[in-house]
């Protein structure tokens, strides 16, 4: 499965969705909300309706009272019509607050799930799209979408009901002004009918383009200090300007796209205003139409084009919601290909770990591995030694089930990897990373990441625990001990000082399979023997996994497994292992 969200035309995700199935989708992320959005619909319908009754009663106040000069009347109606709009300002305030918290939490829980349906997805993901990409679309592309239910919405819900409700009172004062006034109505239907696409094409673009900005930047910034280091903080510019001069035009391409409704909306509203008058002078000298009416009649030739002014603009927004969510509905759809299959009888064996004709590649047609079959047996530590770019960290992931074969089994224990749920597996496997991770935190927050088990201990009690396995004298080496506060992603302590961090992660588990994957190439000699007394404390039933360039760290292994150009095989000894590593270098 392509996880790639930089979909190309012509794929089946580039799919054309009409507007309207487009719509319903966003609003399936109402949930709860629905009841709230009712309310606030009620509320519009209320404050639209009170602001249509106003022009009525003003003309016909003129016709009956101010052309006879029943001045009573007249204050009689003037106080009628200020209650009218006191009531307009209390809904449609109420209206207002109602959406605005609708939008707020829609946000909250469009991001939660958008975020969530991230860590379902596999590393594979991750691989092929740019952190800062995607962290434009939960950042950016979710607050357009909330701009839209809760700002946007509002408005384009009160326009429409304003524009409904003049349209009827139109046609209902004279039926013939009233279609001669909404002729030009028509002509702008058929105009937003052919320029929507374009403007949402106009603005995905730039969505997209503020993306690739976000992603460059936050690839720039991670490894500023070897720019740095090289000096090439030209690079740096020349790279930032190259994408901020693509956004800047893609931008403005958006912003043309998303105005050009205005001025023809505005055209057209003043087309329909002039027929208004002159057809309404007309009837009135000949005696078919009154002055009052003519007044009203142009009071809801206002309430019925302005509103549509106002959706020339709320129309550029939604274009830019949809947009938005195409981006995020991207990530939605996607599916983990690391499915869980299900459990089948374990078989009788004395393999801890099995690969059974396993081929794998990253990119299709490129094979890292191919046919691969070995088994681990349990009580014993293993090797895989092999020249760089040989395989020995995809095997590890493999085994781990970071990644599925492309084709083959992995068994564990007797049974399909596949079948054990991420929580199972991952409390039999224990994996440092040859680049250890750290999250923001203290340290006993980084060695219980991911630990269900020890989450409810005391300082003092995960303390005991670490002495059974023998880390206690780890945790000395930190100032402040499981308290010590770690910043981002382990800024201000020494990569060894990590790889520690990740090792008490680990091996507080006390997992069936240990991977160590390049785990002492940070660590200095006197720490490193240090783990390995550790080490020798598992239980007998661990299989420890040693992949490393270093013999010296292979020395105490069982069985050493030799990795290279898509093979996996048995060394023998170290100096046989020696050899190949010696001849494999040659080769590649």
């Amino acid at each position: 499965m392509s996880y790639n969200l930089n979909i190309k035309k012509g794929s089946p995700s580039d799919e054309k969705v009409s507007t309207s199935t487009t719509l319903k989708r966003m609003m399936t992320l109402m949930g709860n909300e629905r009841k709230n959005l009712y309310f606030a619909m009620i509320f519009i319908f209320i404050n639209s309706g009170l602001n249509l009754v106003g022009p009525y009663l003003i003309g016909h106040a003129v016709d009956t009272f101010v052309q006879t000069k029943q001045y009573d009347g007249v204050i009689k109606y003037s106080i009628i019509l200020f209650g009218v709009f006191c009531l307009a300002l209390v809904s449609g305030y109420t209206q207002t607050q109602l959406m605005g918290r609708v939008g707020q939490r829609m946000l909250f829980n469009l991001r939660n799930t958008v975020f969530n349906k991230l860590q379902e997805l596999p590393i594979d993901f991750f691989n092929q799209n740019k952190a800062g990409d995607l962290i434009s679309r939960v950042n950016n592309d979710t607050d357009k979408i909330n701009q839209f239910f809760s700002q946007s919405l509002v408005q384009f819900m009160s326009s429409i009901f304003t524009m409904t409700g003049a349209g009827i009172f139109l046609i209902s004062i004279n039926i013939k002004l009233g279609f001669a006034a909404l002729v030009p109505a028509l002509l702008l239907l058929f105009f937003t009918q052919m320029v929507s696409p374009w403007v949402k094409n106009r603005n995905a673009i730039n969505l997209k383009s503020t993306g690739s900005m976000s992603a460059e930047i936050q690839e720039s910034l991670n490894n500023f200090k070897v720019i740095v280091a090289f000096n090439r903080r030209d690079y740096f510019r020349k790279r930032f300007e190259e994408v901020n001069t693509e956004n800047y035009q893609s931008a403005v391409n958006a912003g043309i796209a998303s105005n050009v409704f205005t001025p023809v909306y505005g055209l057209l509203a003043n087309i329909g205003q002039l027929v208004v008058l002159a057809f309404g002078i007309y009837l009135i000298a000949v005696g078919q139409f009154s002055v009052g009416l003519l007044i009203s009649f142009l009071a809801y030739i206002n309430q019925f084009y302005n509103p549509l002014r106002q959706i020339a603009a709320l129309w550029a927004n939604f274009q830019v919601a949809l947009a938005g969510w195409d981006r995020i509905s991207q990530i939605l759809v996607m599916e983990n290909n690391l499915k869980i299959i299900e459990t089948t009888e374990p078989e009788d064996t004395r393999c801890m770990l099995e690969f059974r004709n396993v081929s794998f590649s990253y990119i299709p047609g490129s094979l890292i591995l191919k046919d691969v079959s070995f088994s681990l047996e349990r009580d014993k530590t293993y090797a895989f030694v092999g020249p760089t770019g040989g395989g020995k960290t995809t095997t590890a992931s493999l085994m781990a089930r970071l990644y599925d074969p492309t084709q083959g089994k992995i068994f564990l224990n007797g049974v399909d990897i596949r079948s054990l749920s991420a929580s199972n597996r991952t409390a039999k496997i224990g994996f440092i990373l040859q680049e250890p991770f750290l999250f923001t935190g203290t340290i006993r927050d980084n060695i219980l990441y991911g630990n269900e088990c020890f989450n409810h201990l005391t300082n003092d009690e995960l303390i005991a625990e670490l002495k059974e396995v023998g880390l206690d004298g780890l945790i000395e080496r930190f100032d402040g001990g499981l308290t010590a506060e770690i910043k981002l992603s382990g800024d201000g302590i020494s990569l060894g000082q990590k790889q520690l961090i990740a090792f008490m992660r680990a091996v507080i588990r006390r997992p069936n399979l240990l991977i160590l994957d390049e785990a002492s190439a940070n660590i200095d000699t006197v720490t490193e023997q240090l783990l390995d007394e550790i080490l020798k404390k598992l239980p007998k039933s661990t299989i420890q996994i040693i992949i490393a360039h270093r013999l010296n760290t292979i020395e105490n292994a069982d069985e050493i497994y030799f990795v290279n150009a898509g093979s996996i095989t048995k060394a023998g000894s170290i100096q046989d292992a020696v050899n190949l590593l010696m001849k494999g270098k040659r080769e590649s």
